[in-house]
């Protein structure tokens, strides 16, 4: 029987299972073995040690809670559109442990409370260093600066480049996956969503 983790499975074992670099290793070693490579030959020798340090830095997002960079907000009394463009991220596909890469849009309209711009780039860094697909590292974004702001609308925009389709499969350089979340007022008014998607794409800059 498989279990379903969800984001807030992984939140909850952040901190709590730390990343096992021997074990990634022989992984390691045992793939190198598994698809006909020496890997005891000199170039091979710290490939598995670069590997698994390499991994600890790229999943270090399933250890971090990103809610800690939502905890400090200033309260302003300022209800229109703040919106951080281009916002660029790595991730890695957990289908098949290849990287997809691009940039996160991510508007809200504040009900009182503001947070730091360097805050919403924050956010995109830890939740990006997860396996995962995009449209959960969309979503998971959207609900974190709805729930932790209580903002009046929330509006994420991610456009990635997925190497599981330039380099393999259907080999498609120059496709692009553009998933959106929109929550609140971004949601249920249409003048408002399209007030934020002419803010992120104007005349396609």
């Amino acid at each position: 029987m498989t279990s379903h983790v969800t984001d807030e499975t992984l939140t909850e074992k952040n901190n709590t299972t730390p990343i096992d670099l021997p074990r990634i290793e022989r992984a390691v070693r045992e793939i190198l073995t598994a698809v006909g490579d020496d890997p005891d030959r000199d170039g091979l020798l710290e490939t598995p040690g670069r590997v698994a340090r390499m991994y600890a830095e790229l999943f270090q997002g399933l250890h971090e809670d990103p809610r800690q960079y939502l905890k400090k907000f200033f309260v302003e009394q300022y209800d229109e559109v703040v919106l951080v463009r281009d916002i660029s991220f790595n991730s890695m596909c957990e289908h098949h442990l290849l990287p997809f890469m691009g940039k996160a849009h991510i508007g809200y309209l504040p009900d009182g409370k503001v947070i730091g711009l360097s805050k919403l780039a924050r956010v995109v860094e830890v939740v990006s260093r997860r396996p995962q697909v995009q449209e959960r590292m969309t979503e998971t974004i959207a609900n974190l600066l709805l729930e932790e702001l209580n903002a009046k609308g929330v509006a994420v925009v991610v456009e990635a480049t997925h190497s599981c389709m330039t380099i393999r499969g259907v080999r498609k350089p120059g496709s692009l996956c553009v998933t959106s979340a929109m929550k609140g007022l971004f949601r249920s008014n249409l003048s408002t969503r399209s007030e934020i998607m002419q803010l992120i794409y104007g005349s396609q800059r």
